[in-house]
């Protein structure tokens, strides 16, 4: 039997016990969930802005839930709909393509997750069923890529014969990419796309395209016109393989400005790549913190970014992070 001494005794390390076991639930109860759905692993561009989401939760305090589309849209509806199963407090993904995700998003409104886009944009009807959208202007992109190619054909003759090796059938990048050129050379006639189809993004799908393009017309072709630097770096190879060179023979314009782009640049394979960061981490973390404490974010927060000629290629390099 217990005497009242011990009685007291008890009840204040139960009392302590009680106050330890609150604050460690509290903690827990603090620290924000986040489910991202990336696209997939097609490219360095890709590694690098996975790995920047995963180090920034992991320094941010942030609970990651990740998954890997596999560059299949049906996979990340799968991995959202996970999430709100799960009842995460926000849900971000960077969409494979741009349309078809209203069910989904519709099911996350309901369920009152809010929803962050990286990287890459989508239509929708209802703009309200995501609240921000972190990454490039693509189209920018596009117009700079044009841009230079006028600037570097400045007095030539014509024509200019570009064969273009899009991304991602119907996804952002491919699409802006390919617009914003068209916006800058629709008024020059020496420029004229005579080849256009998608390696989606890969090395690979990049090589393959390119020995059909080549096949098909040969000498004719003077620029290619990649939508990411993977793609441009397997059309080098297959270029080669035809026995022409990359960067002199035929100019090659791409984007991302990836290490691997930065490295043809300077073997002079490569003649401009326009930037586009993958190093979205620090800015998802930020905003799915705002936008779970309630607090208005932008609808749009752009990526600051520039272009790469290849003469600047040896002196920037040092500095790239991807």
């Amino acid at each position: 039997m217990m005497n009242k001494s011990g009685t007291r005794v008890l009840a204040t390390l139960m009392v302590a016990a009680g106050v330890m076991l609150c604050s460690t639930f509290s903690h827990a109860a603090d620290k924000l969930v986040l489910g991202f759905a990336q696209v997939g692993a097609e490219s360095e561009w890709r590694t690098a802005n996975t790995e920047s989401i995963k180090s920034s939760a992991k320094e941010a305090g942030v609970d990651l839930k990740f998954s890997d589309a596999q560059q299949k849209q049906e996979n990340q509806i799968k991995a959202i709909r996970s999430y709100i199963a799960q009842k995460v407090d926000v849900i971000a993904f960077s969409p494979v393509v741009e349309s078809g995700w209203e069910p989904v998003l519709r099911e996350a409104k309901a369920a009152k997750i809010p929803v962050i886009l990286t990287d890459r944009a989508i239509k929708v009807s209802d703009d309200s069923l995501y609240t921000a959208f972190i990454g490039s202007d693509f189209l920018e992109e596009g117009r700079r890529g044009g841009r230079w190619l006028e600037d570097h054909y400045k007095g030539a003759q014509g024509p200019i014969n570009i064969a273009e090796l899009q991304g991602t059938v119907g996804s952002a990048p491919a699409i802006d990419r390919h617009n914003g050129l068209i916006e800058v050379i629709k008024s020059d006639d020496r420029f004229k796309i005579i080849a256009s189809q998608s390696g989606d993004f890969t090395r690979a799908g990049g090589k393959q395209v390119m020995e059909a393009m080549l096949k098909s017309y040969g000498k004719q072709i003077q620029v290619v016109y990649s939508h990411n630097d993977d793609m441009a770096i397997g059309a080098i190879q297959a270029i080669e393989e035809a026995g022409l060179k990359p960067g002199k023979d035929i100019v090659i314009v791409s984007f991302d400005a990836t290490k691997g782009g930065f490295q043809a640049m300077m073997a002079g394979k490569m003649n401009v790549s326009v930037e586009c960061s993958p190093l979205l981490g620090p800015q998802l973390m930020e905003t799915a913190k705002l936008v779970a404490a309630g607090k208005s974010v932008p609808k749009r927060i752009v990526t600051k970014e520039t272009v790469f000629p290849m003469e600047t290629a040896a002196a920037a390099f040092p500095s790239r992070k991807y």
